[in-house]
């Protein structure tokens, strides 16, 4: 039986960690003296005060969780924190109203990149450091987090990790015999590659704040930037090189990472399958979209295509969602075959969105078995991936969340054209959100934001990338009448 109340409890505790991470951007508001000072400090008090009542009005139900409970943690979790995450925001944004704020708050911790917000050149630093850190926490997880450091989880705490971890197979990225050890194995793999990604900012020409900004954005594949401008701010082929490695990075299964190291070898990157599909479709993609720069006459030299082409088509494959030029301003095949590619191309176990590339393998292997069952009807033919026989149990939940993700598609694209939105905005803001790449096409393309949007419309693609991040199934689960039956 879900117990309402033990999770919470457990929301609590969680509020006071999400208040003391509010005391970075409040550090670099205090070194700046900019006006988000007071935004941050009110922000963080209340936040503080509101975990440490909930958490102490919620004591006596305490108990270790059960499966389910999981579940309702996760999805109460990232609708309750980005509620607080979007307070100094409110606050610190002269103009900016609470749908706005909320939606700004939920594409940072779910780290899709979707922005409300113009002039982010003249926000207070302190507000942009804010944005691009809720990316960083968000990216892998608030809720690993969690499990790293609440053992009182138990059982729940090995569900709430299949909840947060995307991906088909999470059964078998249980690294070690404890889930806190896990997620804080990740974790630490996490900060390494964000620590080396800062630094290579700013060895590539950003200043100090920029590259840690970019390097919360970057490794989490979230996509928000400090200048309007993105990273045609600085047009240069160095940083754009130092993004493309470390999105490629990102892009991986980070529990790959974590076997690696613990192995002490690299075999098991180079053997995974999900993984060298990742980076031949990008392979390819980059290059035809070169060719397709040069045929067009959009680019006219061919380092400068490929360049173009490589940052943007990793950016947006990854779902990080970067722009350094208008790509929607291409011939229409070029940015709609990006936007199609981050709906799958990124790794399970990743930071990025979509539906995951081991899914797409699975669906393709699957299609395969059906043709051959139309000639050979009583032959023996059953998925293989990675020399192991997939278990129907898989299959069925890969076919199902591709029926759930074709339905939501479909539904909340109607939703925003029944609003009056044309086409393109309507089913490229959807498409984006769904798959927490960030930017659309239309009124919300790289050069655009989401702040032309109605507060309806927001609120639909709002609840399209909380769908996306927590990967459909996990949120809808809710919904269902025997999720709450005993």
């Amino acid at each position: 039986m879900t117990s309402p109340l033990a999770v919470l409890a457990l929301i609590g505790r969680l509020l006071v960690i999400f208040s003391l991470l509010m005391l970075v951007p409040l550090a670099f508001a205090a070194v700046q003296q900019d006006a988000g000072r007071r935004a941050f400090s009110i922000s963080a008090g209340v936040t503080l005060l509101a975990g440490l009542t909930l958490s102490l009005l919620m004591r006596r139900f305490r108990r270790e969780l059960q499966a389910r409970d999981g579940f309702l943690l996760v999805g109460l979790t990232w609708l309750i924190l980005p509620a607080f995450g979007a307070l100094p925001l409110w606050l610190a944004v002269p103009g900016l109203d609470v749908t706005d704020a909320y939606f700004e708050a939920v594409s940072g911790l779910t780290a899709t990149g979707a922005t409300a917000l113009s002039g982010l050149d003249a926000l207070p630093l302190s507000v942009n450091v804010w944005r691009c850190f809720m990316m960083l926490t968000g990216g892998l997880g608030i809720i690993v987090l969690a499990v790293a450091i609440l053992p009182m989880l138990g059982v729940g705490g090995a569900q709430l990790f299949k909840a947060e971890m995307a991906g088909p197979m999470k059964d078998q990225q249980k690294l070690t015999p404890r889930m806190s050890d896990t997620a804080r194995g990740l974790w630490v793999v996490y900060f390494v590659f964000a620590l080396s990604c800062m630094l290579a900012y700013r060895w590539g020409g950003m200043s100090w704040s920029d590259a840690f900004m970019h390097m919360c954005t970057t490794v989490s594949l979230g996509g928000f930037s400090s200048h309007d401008a993105g990273f045609g701010y600085w047009n240069s082929a160095t940083l754009e090189m130092v993004a493309i490695v470390f999105m490629l990075l990102a892009g991986i299964n980070f529990a790959l990472y974590f076997i690696a190291v613990r192995q002490r070898s690299l075999r098991v990157l180079w053997q995974d399958i999900e993984l060298k599909a990742f980076y031949l479709v990008l392979l390819v993609v980059t290059l035809l979209l070169t060719g397709f720069l040069l045929a067009h006459g959009v680019e006219h030299d061919g380092l400068a295509a490929l360049r173009s082409s490589a940052f943007h088509v990793v950016s947006v494959a990854t779902t990080t969602g970067y722009a350094a030029t208008d790509y929607a301003q291409w011939p229409v095949f070029a940015p709609l075959l990006m936007l199609l590619l981050g709906c799958f191309a990124t790794c399970a176990g990743s930071t990025g969105g979509g539906i995951k590339m081991v899914r797409m393998l699975l669906l393709l292997k699957q299609s395969q078995r059906e043709l051959v069952r139309i000639i050979h009807p009583n032959a023996v033919n059953p998925v293989v991936y990675g020399g192991r026989v997939v278990s129907p149990r898989v299959m069925q939940s890969v076919i199902a969340f591709m029926m759930l993700y074709g339905a939501t598609l479909v539904v909340l694209t109607m939703l925003l054209l029944f609003t009056g939105l044309d086409v393109v905005s309507a089913f490229t803001a959807v498409l984006a959100c769904l798959n927490n790449i960030g930017p659309g096409l239309g009124l919300v393309g790289p050069a655009q934001n989401f702040g032309v949007l109605s507060p309806f419309q927001t609120w639909v693609c709002t609840f399209a990338m909380l769908l996306g991040r927590l990967e459909l199934l996990s949120v809808l689960v809710l919904f269902t009448p025997q999720f709450w039956r005993g």
